[in-house]
């Protein structure tokens, strides 16, 4: 279950449908193969990704030019991006020279008001809505294969479960429980609701989710680069949106407490939070640490610091050409950035400005979401 994290839903599924099936022999040859293979190819045995594509295309923007009302223009510049030596995580070193182009970036993590009209629009089902196809699964699972059991294949997303006084896990799959029913509209289940939520992030929100807005919204995610860029607000030097002062609840939207058994809920926010519920960063964006993760555009590759450190200045990097994690080799990552109301000093620190994280592109979660930007 360990896995279930990264992994999208449906990926986990249908390994988790093999291991059930499979003996222990196939089992460590399937693993062993899978482990040679190129990651090119790793990624494109996933047999979901051309259905999420497909949709994606499907969708017709809107007329006319993209709206930018509700959005900043950041001058484009150089800067060092990375993470000092004393902060860094291993992904996060060597800082390196980056120039960027100017671009217009959301003042604010899309809203479910503004979700909500991009499904009413085009009648999109995210990824955590849709009804896994049986038949095309089936086809390819070893010869033999008994059909999986109904319930295993009813649409869920997965929904975070704070840890019981005196039972405190250390291992993220035990925070996290898979929920039917639950996804944007839903987000902690069945019985849950968005009603008088307008203005908060929409979430349960999966890469290619984010891409499909973005598609018909006329704009498109941000870069890694654009988005550490956008977040430190024209200094090389701060650590955090804010400055360099140490996080406090009126600043953002993150766990307070001992996290993850007691959130002392200081700033009255159990989960996310309205959009602009904080202060903006120096270029008046809002929320660029915690409330949700965002997407980014790029792949995740844990030595793309150091490939990209040799070259004098990066301009307008879009990341790696593919996807590499050590920790889980064919699990093909998008970045992730920002923090979320689950993030913690004690924990992932993520809202430092130069903090990364990642996830599977076809995994929606209860604390992730995005903002879109549009190049100029």
């Amino acid at each position: 279950m360990r896995k279930l994290l990264n992994w999208g839903a449906k990926n986990f599924l249908f390994f988790f449908i093999v291991g059930l099936v499979v003996g222990c022999g196939q089992k460590d040859s399937v693993k062993k193969s899978l482990a040679e293979e190129p990651q090119e190819e790793v990624q494109g045995q996933n047999f979901f990704v051309d259905a999420y594509m497909k949709a994606i295309d499907a969708i017709e923007a809107k007329s006319g030019n993209p709206d930018t009302s509700d959005m900043v223009l950041v001058p484009g510049g150089a800067f060092e991006m990375g993470e000092s030596e004393e902060m860094a995580r291993a992904d996060e070193v060597p800082r390196h020279l980056v120039k960027i182009n100017s671009f217009w970036i959301d003042k604010t993590e899309v809203t479910n008001a503004e979700f909500r009209k991009f499904v009413e629009a085009t009648g999109y089902l995210t990824i955590a809505e849709q009804e896994i196809d049986v038949e095309e699964m089936m086809k390819q699972l070893p010869p033999g294969t008994p059909r999986p059991d109904p319930e295993l294949l009813k649409p869920f997303s997965l929904v975070f479960k704070e840890q019981p006084a005196g039972r405190q896990s250390y291992y993220p799959s035990e925070w996290w429980i898979m929920v039917p029913g639950a996804n944007w509209r839903e987000p902690q289940g069945p019985g849950s609701s968005i009603e008088g939520k307008d203005d908060y992030p929409v979430v349960h929100i999966a890469w290619y989710d984010a891409m499909a807005y973005c598609k018909w919204a006329g704009k498109r995610l941000p870069t890694e680069a654009e988005w550490e860029f956008a977040a430190r607000g024209g200094s090389n030097d701060q650590r955090y949106p804010w400055g360099n002062d140490s996080i406090t609840s009126d600043r953002a939207n993150y766990w307070q407490g001992d996290f993850p058994v007691s959130n002392k809920v200081e700033d009255n926010y159990q989960r996310t939070a309205p959009v602009k519920s904080y202060e903006p960063n120096s270029l008046g964006l809002y929320d660029m640490a915690g409330n949700v993760w965002e997407w980014t555009s790029d792949w995740y590759h844990f030595q793309h610091y150091f490939q990209q450190s040799k070259e004098a200045m990066a301009i307008n990097p879009q990341g790696p050409p593919r996807s590499f994690d050590p920790d889980e080799p064919t699990v093909p990552k998008k970045v992730i950035r920002g923090g979320s109301f689950l993030c913690n000093d004690s924990y992932c620190s993520g809202f430092r400005v130069a903090a990364r994280m990642k996830s599977s592109p076809d995994t929606g979660m209860e604390h992730t979401g995005f903002r879109c930007v549009v190049g100029m």
